[in-house]
């Protein structure tokens, strides 16, 4: 029997890196904020975690993501964070008061956040490199997305009402831990960067000022998603939707967006990636404004529908927009930078506000997600009028 190739053996570990990555998000996306209102918080103490958990990215990310560059080891780097990310969610098992929480959230937050930026820069480097399809490498994540997000539904509602502090998905996200660590171990190693040719590629980026714009317009699109990812489910509890319900509402975005990574080279090839992040700008008006206005379980499962569009476009536009024009000497750099300015700075800010915001409104704070859409659909175009798609610097 012959061999697999070696493109297909570095896209299986990619794919599986993804895979692990995601098992978590899955978890904790949709039922952290149920794991932290356990413990008694509210929601502007629950939006103070999530906001925290992302400010701590804009500093430590890019830090990271220099040291993964300049040790030109980024696998070693990756291993070592996931053993850091499980120290803390374990410490979390019995902490109780807020601060201790949150202690130990900026941890988790600091190891976690670097992960996906320095991972990223080896899948990049592999599109450049070896022709490999990040939307198809990247689908894995959203295929892991949808079995944590209904399983974790599915163990939740079949366990007996618990008391507050139960710790059912503390679990779930210790075990993803440990498959994100053996993952992250068979990661392709990359290759290390002479040091004055790494410095001159991050310097002629990080001059730019097309880069930041590009920035400034993914921190819109990504921070619109704040008040869906933080009180998404607690809203549709509120509407007496039950935990496998909400699980696979959570589940059902990621199978559109699923397709839409699938298929994505061919949506790539026509808009290019800032038409992407420009469907994705359009796309996010018309599902937050329609979530704010128009509660009940039909519309959810329909709206669910645009997190191809409004993550899921956006995302594969910007990965596409970096690899397009980040050298390769900085890219784990770049991708710290623009994951902690954007997912970091934009999204922990606009999280801050959006507790308040869901505190005080309910689903009708959903209707302020609309500005950032807009604001970020603009953006896009003004950028891709201005900008050609060539190495900065």
């Amino acid at each position: 029997m012959t061999p697999p190739a070696p493109q297909s053996r570095t896209a299986l570990r990619l794919s599986a890196y993804y895979a692990a990555t995601f098992l978590i998000v899955g978890i904790k996306t949709p039922f952290w904020p149920v794991w932290l209102a356990g413990r008694g918080f509210g929601p502007r103490e629950i939006a103070l975690q999530f906001a925290a958990a992302l400010w701590i990215g804009i500093a430590t990310t890019p830090l990271l993501g220099a040291l993964a560059d300049r040790l030109g080891r980024r696998r070693a780097t990756m291993i070592a964070l996931c053993i850091v990310a499980i120290t803390g969610y374990a410490s979390l098992w019995s902490a109780y008061a807020f601060w201790t929480v949150l202690a130990l959230t900026l941890i988790t937050a600091t190891a976690q956040t670097a992960l996906m930026p320095i991972g990223d820069s080896i899948t990049l480097a592999a599109v450049r490199e070896r022709g490999i399809d990040y939307g198809r490498v990247r689908v894995w994540g959203s295929v892991s997305f949808i079995a944590a997000a209904m399983a974790s539904g599915a163990v939740l509602s079949g366990a007996a009402a618990a008391p507050n502090g139960d710790n059912s998905v503390l679990v779930l996200v210790l075990v993803a831990s440990v498959i994100l660590l053996a993952a992250c171990i068979a990661i392709p190693a990359s290759g290390r960067a002479i040091g004055s040719r790494r410095r001159v590629a991050l310097g002629g980026f990080a001059r730019d000022r097309r880069f930041w714009r590009f920035v400034g317009v993914a921190a819109a699109l990504q921070a619109s998603h704040q008040v869906f990812y933080g009180f998404g489910t607690l809203y549709w509890r509120s509407l007496g939707f039950s935990d496998l319900v909400i699980g696979v509402l959570w589940a059902e975005g990621v199978v559109a967006e699923i397709l839409l990574f699938w298929q994505g080279s061919r949506l790539l090839a026509r808009l290019g990636p800032l038409g992407l992040m420009t469907l994705g700008g359009a796309a996010g008006i018309v599902r937050w404004g329609l979530m704010g206005l128009v509660p009940g379980l039909l519309p959810a499962f329909a709206l669910q529908l645009l997190h191809a569009l409004t993550f899921g476009a956006t995302h594969l536009g910007a990965m596409n927009y970096l690899s397009r024009t980040v050298p390769p000497d900085a890219a784990a750099s770049a991708q710290a930078l623009y994951s902690g300015a954007s997912s970091g700075f934009g999204s922990g800010m606009v999280m801050l506000v959006a507790g308040s915001l869901y505190a005080k409104f309910g689903g009708g704070a959903y209707l302020f997600m609309t500005v950032l859409s807009a604001l970020g659909l603009f953006g896009a175009l003004r950028l891709a009028r201005s900008a050609p798609q060539r190495h900065l610097g």
